[in-house]
């Protein structure tokens, strides 16, 4: 299956094509801040090195790193990424360098004020936390935090009018019965499109439930369609199966900065990985080197949560490249 019909707009046949450390910089994330309103309770937070906020400093040189080596599309996370002083300034900055795509990772719970004020900023693309299709449980998913599911809700309906809106639903125990149903109530919300994934401390996911989801709907978000295809074909969701990949491609063109430091990805990260290294000038080639030197079936977290459209992508990558120098790949 070509990476351009799975619905990432980040990830294309092209890209794993021409990816190098030389490439542009095709995706980045940024953590703002530690700082988060809710408690959901599958959130892993952060590791104690990176358990703070940027400050404007930081993220002024880190973004601007990225930019020189052409950064193409940005997210801003966290923590709750609203809550930084900086948010709207970082995204200015992108978009006055000619960022193409300035997305927002958040809870959606704050003002629609706020919100709206980003997208005059430069925000294109909003990812909204919604793991429930009912005020009870999403207020219980939220952390016990009473009147926050609806806001949400609200939050999300406003914004599918006005952007590129992505909802992320993370099964866990508390939520999975009512799978399908807030599939079908995010669909009424307008939204682009429903990202489903089971928390990393629960891996399962309803397969026969994911049957009965319409092809209607299905066919209006394709990164849904993707995932229940891959679930009700028995296909890894959360780690790497022995035919897959052993290098990690995505790291060549794409980064995170958390604290002082840069990661492989955001799941690593978030799983307590260690950092590449520091915030500077030798990023590029520090990630290169680790492309090249590190076995993803060697590391537990990369076997055990990485993420299939991540696999998908780096075996279109071994594909395309199988044969060639991988130095000069």
């Amino acid at each position: 299956m070509s990476l351009d019909k799975i619905g990432f707009y980040t990830l294309s046949d092209q890209r794993a094509r021409t990816a190098s450390e030389t490439s542009p910089m095709m995706r980045c994330e940024m953590i703002l801040t530690n700082a988060c309103n809710f408690h959901c309770p599958y959130c892993r937070g952060l590791r104690k090195e990176i358990n703070r906020p940027l400050s404007w400093q930081e993220v002024k040189a880190g973004l601007e790193y990225w930019i020189r080596d052409g950064l193409q599309n940005i997210r801003f996370s966290g923590g709750e990424p609203t809550l930084s002083p900086f948010l709207s300034a970082a995204v200015t900055l992108c978009k006055d360098q000619g960022v193409k795509r300035i997305a927002v990772s958040t809870n959606g719970f704050n003002s629609m004020e706020l919100y709206q004020s980003l997208v005059s900023d430069g925000v294109n693309d909003f990812s909204v936390s919604l793991d429930a299709c009912c005020a009870s449980t999403g207020d219980t998913m939220a952390g016990g935090r009473t009147g926050a599911w609806k806001k949400v809700v609200s939050n999300i309906r406003e914004l599918s009018k006005i952007s590129y809106v992505s909802v992320g639903i993370v099964l866990t125990e508390a939520n999975i019965s009512q799978m399908v149903d807030t599939i079908l109530f995010a669909d009424s919300l307008g939204v682009t499109d429903i990202r489903v994934i089971p928390a990393a401390q629960y891996t399962d996911a309803d397969t026969n439930a994911m049957r009965n989801i319409p092809k209607n709907i299905l066919d209006k978000h394709p990164i849904l369609a993707y995932r229940v295809k891959n679930f009700v074909e028995g296909k890894s969701v959360r780690g790497l199966s022995g035919s897959d990949s052993f290098r990690c491609a995505i790291v060549l063109d794409d980064s995170v900065i958390a604290g002082s430091y840069h990661f492989p990805c955001v799941i690593y990260m978030r799983e307590g990985g260690n950092p590449i290294g520091k915030v500077g000038n030798d990023m590029r080639q520090e990630r290169k080197e680790w492309s090249l030197s590190h076995n993803t079936h060697e590391d537990p977290i990369c076997t055990k949560n990485c993420l299939d459209v991540c696999i998908h992508y780096n075996n279109q990558y071994k594909r395309f490249h199988d044969g060639q120098d991988a130095s000069s790949s």
